[in-house]
């Protein structure tokens, strides 16, 4: 059987957009619902330190890596430094608003304090992971529009255009833990790749609850309630953690790679849509 890989007309291109400079991003951004809004603020506390630790993971393997994924890793690095730089600046207009987000990224310190203290590979096999876990969940926000309905518009164009970009560059880190492990009895590189997966599922979880849970606490939404009304829309409706579930378990199947989904359409919808926007006159 052949498997997928990484589409040899693939380009991975850095857009070097800027969002809601200038603006004031109301405290409950996403369609007025302080749970949306609490999710997503808490995705994306995680961004500019996690986001520029996958690049130093990634970059580390870059050297003697064939010529064309190392030009795929200097693509990748340019598109998540951008999205770290986009997300400071979302981070910066939810403190505006009013958001206290200094614990969620003591968490995420943490975490990665513990994943630098191993050697590189186990950071390379953790954001090869964690990509897999972006890509999917990038996958369903541009697949259902009810994910970002009624959201500020440029808060959803910032979250659209960061989902496109980790479609397109899903495979990047993936390639690389193969060209870095290639030498790995093929057992040894599956069950690796399992255990850290198992272990970034549950600490994202875990880590995502507490953080929008947090979140809530600061709109005086506790208790119960809030978690009640947190699975509610994360697992039911609009339900993006279940909506996941078969993308996330085909990562443990043999064969395995990012591409054997090609869901490149995804992406030029959206620049499409982003095309037909700035085109349109100006209210």
């Amino acid at each position: 059987m052949t498997h997928a890989t990484t589409p040899f007309d693939l380009t991975i291109t850095p857009r070097d957009l800027r969002f809601g400079r200038g603006s004031r991003t109301e405290r409950w951004w996403n369609g007025g619902d302080p749970v949306a809004t609490s999710l997503y603020n808490a995705l994306s506390a995680t961004f500019p330190k996690g986001e520029a630790f996958f690049v130093d993971s990634v970059r580390r393997f870059r050297d003697g890596a064939p010529p064309r994924l190392a030009a795929e890793i200097k693509a990748f690095t340019t598109q998540e430094v951008m999205h770290s730089r986009e997300h400071v600046a979302f981070n910066k207009r939810a403190l505006d608003a009013g958001y206290d987000m200094s614990a969620l990224e003591r968490r995420v310190d943490r975490r990665l304090d513990l994943v630098r203290s191993k050697p590189p590979i186990a950071s390379l096999a953790a954001t090869m992971a964690l990509e897999h876990f972006t890509a999917i969940l990038a996958n369903q926000l541009l697949s259902d529009p009810r994910h970002l309905a009624g959201a500020d518009p440029e808060s959803a164009a910032l979250w659209r255009w960061h989902s496109a970009e980790e479609i397109e560059h899903k495979g990047v880190a993936y390639d690389t833990w193969l060209h870095a492990t290639r030498g790995w009895p093929r057992f040894k590189r599956w069950k690796v790749k399992a255990k850290v997966m198992l272990f970034v599922t549950r600490n994202f979880v875990v880590d995502r609850t507490l953080g929008s849970l947090e979140l809530l606490r600061q709109d005086g939404i506790t208790g119960p309630r809030a978690w009640w009304r947190l699975f509610w829309f994360a697992y039911v409706r609009p339900g993006m953690m279940r909506k996941i579930l078969g993308a996330w378990a085909s990562f443990f199947m043999p064969g395995f790679h990012p591409w054997n989904h090609d869901d490149r359409a995804l992406i030029a919808v959206e620049e499409r849509r982003r095309t037909a926007m700035s085109e349109a006159p100006a209210p």
